[in-house]
């Protein structure tokens, strides 16, 4: 982890000293910056959903930003919410055993992950719950 974080360090500075700054970076603020920053740290230990991974940088039990920086850091990250969903599919059903409406219903709730139904479905399927 370090050497990857040493390693786009080091490409951000050679950016910037050679005038040349990444499009999102010229358009976020510091806020969203450091959002996206711990967003990146979340995404990189587990599955999060677009939602999940929004409440985390917002809620004053995470990180607690505001909700609009939040998103906007989030949203300028491209992520394949399916492969987030396989991959929280498969951390749960490496703790314990899941049907696969009961897997789904875990990722897609608004209590729980808060994947689309379509993610989670796919998710599930692809971590092999269903059938």
């Amino acid at each position: 982890m370090k050497k990857v974080l040493k390693t786009i360090s080091i490409a951000f500075v050679a950016l910037v000293v050679l005038g040349a700054t990444p499009k999102w970076a010229e358009s976020l603020t510091g806020p969203q910056k450091n959002a996206v920053r711990s967003a990146k740290q979340y995404l990189s230990m587990m599955g999060f959903s677009r939602g999940g991974l929004i409440q985390q940088l917002s809620s004053d039990a995470g990180d607690g930003y505001r909700v609009t920086d939040a998103t906007v850091a989030v949203d300028s990250l491209n992520i394949d919410w399916n492969k987030q969903a396989i991959r929280s599919a498969k951390q749960y059903l490496s703790m314990m055993g899941f049907s696969c409406k009961g897997l789904i219903q875990q990722l897609s709730s608004s209590a729980g992950d808060k994947y689309t139904v379509s993610q989670a479905t796919y998710g599930a399927r692809q971590a092999g719950a269903c059938e």
